[in-house]
């Protein structure tokens, strides 16, 4: 039961803080998601970098992995709001949008891992 408090802790603090990034970074006027896009680059470097020291000699307990990595990083990251922002591209036929943030979001989400891996090594 400790785990659920600390993912629902950890998640509700993400949530709000891409509520906000997405408040402030996503444009309508130029419809690209800059603050999904900044989110899931963001939470995949802090991901690594907890999952990192978690590994390393143990630096982090069980309790705060769970507390950052499933629950602020889950609720932080926004893979179905990503989704859901691709069906519109295509919706709307923009494809070079479509590609490139897909695309952008594989790529430098899984390089801010790795990154984020390397700099607790």
């Amino acid at each position: 039961m400790k785990h659920v408090l600390l993912v629902f802790l950890g998640g509700g603090f993400g949530s709000v803080l891409r509520y906000i990034l997405g408040k402030y970074l996503n444009s309508s006027e130029n419809g690209i998601p800059y603050g999904t896009f900044v989110a899931n680059i963001l939470g995949s470097l802090l991901i690594g970098i907890i999952l990192g020291l978690a590994a390393k000699n143990n630096t982090l307990s069980q309790n705060q992995t769970v507390l950052l990595a499933t629950g602020f990083c889950g609720g932080f990251t926004t893979f179905s709001t990503f989704a859901y922002e691709n069906h519109v591209f295509l919706k709307a036929g923009d494809f070079t949008s479509f590609a490139l943030y897909t695309i952008a979001s594989f790529i430098i989400g899984f390089l801010a891992v790795f990154l984020g891996m390397f700099l607790v090594k």
